[in-house]
């Protein structure tokens, strides 16, 4: 019996690999099908931006296409497939692996360096459309300019591998997707417990290569036991990342008793192929005097996040950043 039911598993592989190659060469051709309708659109107005004419033109070609070949050809969706070709104007460039959908997501970003790494992120990561468009709405790109080591960030952008824990780390960390609307909400809802519960938009949130390990992690030495909030595994720097959740302001004790787990962790629990762990201290708030006073320099172990429970507008991002490379000065 349990051969058989491996052998019914090999043939509903080889038809589920079939299927999704079938849908995959389907897709694909609708893609470069749009792109095609984009790159006419733009020939037949002449190329130049004439707003009036380009707008009787797509609206006449949005009806006559409805009434021979249905839904999704509305005036919208012609607009799309014209900014489609408009900002990815060399065809062969264009990735079977990537959706309609995904594509109108990517031509609403503007910056195209922006819209690069989101491009090569989905390839690499995977993502699905939504996870894509949460990329984008958190303003993954800019954070990660912004984050610990800008310079080098910048520099390896190109490549979008992480290479240190500094390439890793960011602040803040946006987790809106709580649906908390203020930080008194986390007293009546434990964050740690709200996280756990939506571990795979934390995950997202966190970047590539994460892993989930464990919760309360306990260790103990002289009958002293302490409790390692979240603990996670990257894959792609391969070491343990912990994580300690902090309600109010940072202070210098907390980053010495992640100085500790850290410790411990490397002495006690690493694995012989791994990297030296990291830990990251998240708060809700945090000095940077106390950091920078508390941490020995030059240091690349121990983190400050702050989280944040809403999405940053752009004149927060924007001060955010100002403030960033001031200090860089």
């Amino acid at each position: 019996m349990h051969s058989e039911q491996n052998f019914y598993n090999e043939i509903k592989s080889i038809l589920d690999k079939a299927k999704n190659k079938v849908y995959r060469a389907v897709n694909f051709a609708m893609v470069e099908a749009y792109w095609l309708i984009g790159k006419r659109i733009v020939e037949q107005q002449g190329g130049a931006e004439r707003a009036e004419y380009g707008s009787r033109l797509i609206k006449k070609l949005s009806e006559r296409l409805t009434a021979d070949y249905g839904k999704g050809f509305t005036v919208t969706n012609l607009k799309n497939m014209r900014l489609f070709y408009l900002t990815f104007q060399k065809g062969q460039t264009l990735s079977d692996q990537l959706s309609w959908s995904h594509y109108c997501a990517l031509i609403k970003v503007e910056n195209p360096n922006a819209r690069e790494f989101y491009l090569q992120e989905t390839l690499k990561a995977n993502y699905s459309v939504r996870q894509l468009q949460r990329q984008i709405n958190t303003h993954f790109y800019e954070r990660l300019l912004s984050s610990q080591n800008k310079y080098a960030v910048a520099a390896e952008i190109q490549t979008l591998e992480p290479k240190t824990p500094e390439d890793i780390i960011r602040d803040p960390y946006v987790l809106e997707f709580l649906g908390l609307d203020d930080i008194k909400d986390l007293y009546e809802n434990n964050l740690e417990t709200t996280l756990i519960t939506h571990l795979q938009k934390f995950l997202l949130e966190l970047g590539r290569g994460f892993s989930f390990v464990a919760r309360q992690q306990h260790i103990n030495f002289d009958d002293k036991h302490f409790y390692i909030n979240l603990v996670f595994y990257n894959y792609i720097l391969k070491c343990f990342v912990l994580i300690d959740l902090k309600m109010g302001e940072l202070t210098h004790q907390d980053l010495g008793q992640m100085q500790m787990y850290v410790h411990y962790y490397e002495r006690e629990l690493m694995n012989e192929h791994d990297n030296p762990p990291i830990g990251i201290v998240l708060c809700a708030d945090k000095n940077e005097s106390v950091v920078k006073f508390t941490l020995p320099e030059n240091q690349n172990q121990i983190f400050a996040s702050k989280y944040k429970l809403y999405l940053p507008s752009e004149e927060e991002l924007l001060k955010e950043l100002q403030q960033e490379y001031i200090k860089l000065k």
